[in-house]
């Protein structure tokens, strides 16, 4: 774990896994990957990146991602981003099958850089054919800033889902690609501004 709060994640994840071998009831934990949607903006600094993407553009035009780091390029750390609605479906799965317990990643499965959630929000926002990334660099709505200095060594530049348990409990659901899922959320947040 490179924080506390990831730690005792990892603690408390030992813990229910002593407690599942003698349980007669249900104990389903979900280690949430990326959530983003609606209804977020409480978490202030802890909001998703889509929120904070919308958010930087609707103030300045555009929206900053760091600069390359950890062996990858401008905007292209990774992470598994999970539309909320998904993490509604999956807990609600489990609430119709309490015969299921276990500990279970809930994410998409599929790691998608910061560039993809930066492009899914401008091309939601924007009338017109879809753009790329280099067209949005282009454009000038997207800038790439310093990496901080804060968070050498404790910065994940990649996170993915490894959804082979949650699978084998029998969620057989997908999950909204970013592209999908972030395109959404932002005609929602576009709605609520206006």
């Amino acid at each position: 774990p490179l924080n506390a709060y990831a730690y005792s994640k990892a603690l408390f994840d030992q813990y229910v896994r002593r407690l599942l071998r003698e349980s007669s009831t249900q104990i389903a934990g979900f280690r949430y990957f990326n959530v983003y949607g609606p209804r977020e903006q409480h978490k202030g600094r802890g909001s998703s990146m889509a929120w904070h993407f919308f958010n930087q553009f609707q103030a300045g035009g555009k929206v900053s991602l760091f600069v390359g780091s950890g062996g990858y390029g401008d905007g292209q750390q990774r992470r598994d981003f999970v539309h909320v609605d998904d993490v509604v479906k999956t807990n609600l799965h489990f609430l119709d099958h309490p015969e299921v317990s276990g500990i279970f990643n809930l994410g998409t499965g599929r790691a998608q850089s910061f560039n993809d959630v930066a492009v899914a929000v401008l091309n939601a926002l924007h009338d017109g054919t879809p753009r790329t990334t280099a067209d949005w660099v282009s454009a000038g709505c997207i800038e790439y800033i310093p990496f901080p200095a804060a968070l050498a060594g404790k910065y994940q530049s990649f996170t993915e889902a490894d959804l082979t348990r949650l699978r084998a409990a029998g969620y057989a659901e997908a999950f909204a690609p970013v592209e999908q899922g972030v395109a959404e959320y932002v005609r929602t947040l576009a709605r609520t501004k206006n």
